[in-house]
């Protein structure tokens, strides 16, 4: 008999709670230290403008490798599941049909 299969352990309200406030907080402070940056309007501009893309970029690619995961255990499952049938209606003792 198999071992089943063990999905990773949900996470915790308070690992999650800390994560988004964590988030939230770097970005207020890069936000705040490109508002009191000492240079032209166009700058600050720029560098909020990046700031935008890196933070959308970082939230895709999290989906991504998120979603590639969920994807690769889908797969894993279902493979294992057709191992544990055909070993499940093998008979090692059945004379071979001739």
């Amino acid at each position: 008999m198999t071992k089943p299969l063990s999905a990773a352990p949900p996470t915790t309200v308070a690992f999650f709670v800390q994560a988004a406030l964590s988030f939230g907080l770097a970005l207020l402070a890069v936000i705040v230290g490109i508002w009191y940056l000492p240079v032209d309007g166009w700058v600050r501009g720029f560098l909020a403008l990046g700031m935008l893309f890196l933070t959308t970029s970082a939230f895709t690619l999290a989906k991504c490798i998120r979603d590639r995961q969920d994807e690769n255990s889908v797969v894993g499952r279902v493979d294992q599941a057709r191992v544990d049938k055909l070993l499940a209606e093998h008979d090692p003792f059945k004379a071979p049909a001739l």
